[in-house]
């Protein structure tokens, strides 16, 4: 690990209040990255949260965006733990106006490809995005569409690169090359918390171009919670930075709203 990489987490890991774990069972690379997905997608039966987005380019002129995401897993359970299967995702923009009343729905799927789709009130369509399309720029920022309900882990082989005090170092190759257009990433995984603090993409070519960063971490209901990330384009000398607020977990939330109905009807009493 670079020196860079090491004073960042060593930053990370003050300024969130978590030390080193002073022991660690072992693991399969398989659990490592079942845990850590949880963490990060799946904690709660639902999930609700407010995302304050600045999208900075590369002169550091800035860009805003304001929504909320709404989430409900579906019922399950995996061995005991918190279930980790099918899921659903709504996200609805209130700012600025340019894109307010904007929608994005997710499917997401453990056998299947994901179903997303995006309603555009300017013109008032709803539009399917393929799954050509969900590593694509999310709402212009420098975040993709698969960012917002997770890459499904059964897509990537993973391997156990490094275990250290602190972190696991993984390195995930796409069993599909051709769909995607990076060749590999690794994550650094906190051994304690299985909070991914860092993950960075490599192109074709092995060249860094797209690092990902949990800037903050914080304790919300019990559930170790990202509450700001990065995301930097290497290429274009872009970062967005979006900040998590007022997350609620195992909140009441039907599953019905999780449809087409209500992409254009957007469910107010829910993103309050």
């Amino acid at each position: 690990m670079n020196q860079r990489i090491l004073w960042g987490m060593l930053y990370w890991m003050l300024a969130s209040g978590i030390s080193s774990p002073a022991w660690s069972q072992d693991l399969s690379v398989e659990e490592i990255v079942e845990r850590s997905n949880r963490v990060a997608y799946y904690q709660g039966a639902s999930g609700r949260s407010q995302i304050s987005m600045v999208i900075r380019d590369k002169q550091g002129q800035e860009r805003t965006r304001e929504f909320t995401i709404l989430r409900w897993n579906a019922p399950g359970e995996v061995e005991g733990m918190d279930p980790c299967g099918d899921q659903k995702f709504y996200v609805y923009f209130q700012r600025p106006a340019d894109v307010n009343k904007m929608a994005f729905l997710v499917w997401k799927h453990l056998k299947k490809e994901d179903d997303r789709w995006l309603y555009l009130p300017a013109l008032d369509l709803v539009k399917r995005i393929s799954s050509a399309d969900k590593r694509t720029s999310f709402a212009g920022s420098d975040f993709f569409y698969e960012d917002v309900s997770g890459r499904n882990i059964e897509e990537d082989v993973h391997e156990l690169l490094e275990t250290n005090e602190t972190f696991y170092v993984l390195k995930n190759t796409p069993k599909d090359p051709a769909g995607v257009e990076f060749s590999y990433y690794k994550m650094w995984v906190h051994k304690d918390t299985f909070v991914t603090v860092q993950v960075e993409f490599f192109d074709k070519k092995g060249d860094l171009y797209r690092q990902y960063n949990a800037t903050k971490v914080e304790d919300v209901q019990g559930f170790k919670t990202v509450t700001q990330a990065s995301m930097k384009d290497l290429r274009t000398g872009g970062e967005t930075i979006n900040e998590y607020r007022d997350v609620q977990y195992d909140i009441e939330i039907p599953e019905d709203i999780f449809t087409e109905r209500y992409l254009r009807r957007a469910p107010t009493r829910y993103l309050r």
